[in-house]
């Protein structure tokens, strides 16, 4: 039986994981609406540091 590799990216879900989570810590944490744009922004900024750094040429 021949193995077919997955050719779809699932990148983007390091990104809407990052953008969802901080924002969601920075609301909880501060409650302003300003800080959590800001720890949305911040959570972006990580998910895309894990993405690029932690699990690049990683197989699944």
């Amino acid at each position: 039986m021949i193995k077919q590799e997955n050719t779809k990216s699932f990148d983007w879900v390091y990104y809407v994981l990052g953008l969802f989570f901080g924002g969601f810590t920075a609301a909880v944490i501060s409650g302003g609406f300003g800080w959590t744009i800001l720890g949305a922004i911040l959570g972006f900024i990580f998910g895309a540091i894990f993405l690029n750094s932690i699990v690049k040429g990683r197989v699944h």
